[in-house]
């Protein structure tokens, strides 16, 4: 059995959403993944969120408290921490890969924890560190 996908931030934005970013093939198989095996997200893309609402980048529609506490429950997502494993893959990817932090934090969890990665980032898919799931 295949583990569920870690979800790049984007991704889960736009499956939170409805965004038409994300196909509905991909917004299906993430819907109808049972409860014991919902995607994955790195605490990271909490941040991520909350740092675009106030930049102004990303209109949530709902107070980012409200959004947050439906988006990363567990009923939509397994929120995954920052562990001193992730840190050093993190510290092992490629210094040419990814500038970002949050994005090499996402490659590096999805690395320690074996999850396929979802993501449009042409960037990470191209670097072949992290599978990359397809629907």
């Amino acid at each position: 059995m295949t583990k569920p996908p870690l979800l790049d931030t984007h991704v889960w934005v736009w499956w939170m959403l409805g965004d038409s970013r994300l196909s509905a093939r991909e917004r299906a198989v993430l819907d109808e993944l049972p409860s014991g095996e919902r995607p994955a997200l790195c605490d990271i893309s909490l941040w991520e969120v909350a740092l675009l609402v106030q930049l102004g980048r990303l209109r949530l529609g709902d107070a980012l408290d409200d959004w947050l506490r439906i988006a990363a429950s567990p009923a939509a997502v397994s929120v995954l921490p920052i562990t001193p494993a992730v840190v050093t893959e993190m510290n092992r990817l490629p210094t040419g890969f990814h500038q970002d932090p949050a994005d090499r934090l996402i490659v590096a969890t999805a690395r320690v924890g074996g999850f396929p990665l979802a993501t449009h980032d042409t960037r990470i898919r191209r670097s072949r560190l992290s599978p990359v799931w397809t629907a």
